[in-house]
């Protein structure tokens, strides 16, 4: 009598014992795999999940400000919506404008493109914080003289970007200017008058 061995071809139709086992060993890793998951997304709950709030303390313009914060705020929005301070403007909102530009640390960032979370420890100036008292900065008042604007709506980049640039260098060179300058766009077009007001507030400091 022939009897054929299950185990050993692959082609016999219904249950064999190696089918038998592997579909008892899927069966198993999948429990496993199942049991598991819950365990996996009760650990991914220990972060900060959507709308959460944390705390955040921001030094701008020399004041400390306490306040709670999701962790996907930008800058730009906290200093907008939670502080108070418009001068950052919102244009692209992805780092191309420079309408949003502001110091962190003396250098110049995009609001936009910076999270408040990342600005914590470190001292923010906005547009307004170059004033003195309530009279005009030494590069306000070169743009204001220099007629280097026209809408205005990017004016308070501009002028945060040059001050930027004059603290890192305080006598730039025409093509040092333009260069340091080139981060923040004007739709007007305004570009020669913003490069003299730069060059002489320069000359103020």
């Amino acid at each position: 009598m022939n009897k054929r061995n299950d185990d050993q071809d692959g082609s016999t139709k219904g249950f064999t014992r190696r089918g038998f086992l592997l579909t008892m060993g899927t069966g198993a890793i999948t429990a496993a795999a199942t049991t598991a998951l819950p365990h996996a997304r009760a650990s991914e709950k220990k972060g900060v999940g959507p709308g959460e709030m944390v705390s955040l303390t921001l030094s701008v313009n020399g004041h400390r400000h306490r306040l709670l914060a999701e962790p996907r705020w930008s800058l730009l929005f906290v200093l907008r919506e939670r502080l108070g301070l418009t001068g950052a403007k919102i244009g692209c909102e992805r780092g191309e404008c420079g309408a949003c530009t502001v110091l962190v640390d003396g250098e110049p960032r995009y609001a936009c493109m910076t999270l408040a979370l990342e600005a914590e420890g470190t001292e923010v100036t906005t547009v307004e914080g170059l004033m003195e008292g309530e009279a005009l900065g030494p590069v306000q008042e070169a743009f204001l003289e220099n007629d280097a604007f026209q809408c205005g709506y990017c004016t308070p980049g501009q002028v945060t970007a040059a001050e930027g640039l004059l603290r890192d260098n305080t006598d730039p060179t025409p093509e040092e200017i333009r260069v340091g300058m080139s981060g923040n766009l004007c739709r007007c077009g305004a570009y020669a008058n913003i490069f003299k007001a730069v060059k002489q507030a320069a000359g103020k400091r």
